[in-house]
């Protein structure tokens, strides 16, 4: 599988939740979803972080099942390593009371994580080619719903994504399209 991409979604579990509840493991694993196979240095020197801290954040991921060692690259001092999975899928509804901490723990890690990643856009964004800036979408939207609207919206944007995901053509560049949805309330609010 070295040269191919990471096969479909991966399903959280509680396991593997408490292993992506860091978000410098999110950002690294969306790297090798998103650009192929490195090594620990590419990463560190790519995210100016410590090498053994890269190394021990990959380990971990490996460990969780959600990466492995690309065995056609490199030596044994210099490892690569691939996504096994093209997306995290983790829908709170499906777990357990047991598994709510984890949960929780990881969408903390996914909103730092995404954080970090539009703070790197606001360096970027504004030197893409006239072509791409002027098909992108910066936007927010306010809506008032019942949880049943809710999750009504997410399975519509999630066929809508299936679509592109899906097509087998090759054509166009990674795109990276983040859909948030949450209640805009305070834990106390009633909903």
């Amino acid at each position: 599988m070295s040269d191919q991409a990471p096969s479909g979604d991966i399903v959280l579990d509680a396991a593997t939740l408490r292993v992506l509840a860091h978000p410098m493991r999110l950002t690294l694993l969306e790297h090798l979803r998103q650009s192929g196979p490195a090594t620990a240095r590419q990463l560190a020197a790519h995210y100016e972080i410590d090498s053994g801290a890269a190394s021990y954040h990959l380990r971990r991921l490996a460990d969780g099942g959600l990466i492995e060692e690309d065995l056609e690259r490199g030596t044994r001092r210099d490892r690569w390593w691939r996504a096994r999975h093209r997306s995290s899928v983790h829908q709170p509804a499906d777990g357990g009371p047991d598994e709510r901490q984890d949960s929780r723990a990881y969408l903390h890690a996914v909103v730092l994580a995404y954080s970090e990643q539009l703070r790197r856009l606001a360096y970027t964004a504004p030197l893409l080619p006239d072509e791409w800036y002027e098909s992108s979408m910066f936007s927010n939207y306010t809506l008032r719903l019942t949880p049943a609207e809710l999750n009504e919206v997410k399975s519509e944007l999630a066929a809508v994504v299936k679509k592109y995901r899906d097509r087998d053509d090759g054509a166009g560049v990674p795109v990276a399209l983040q859909l948030h949805a949450f209640p805009l309330m305070a834990p106390d609010d009633d909903a």
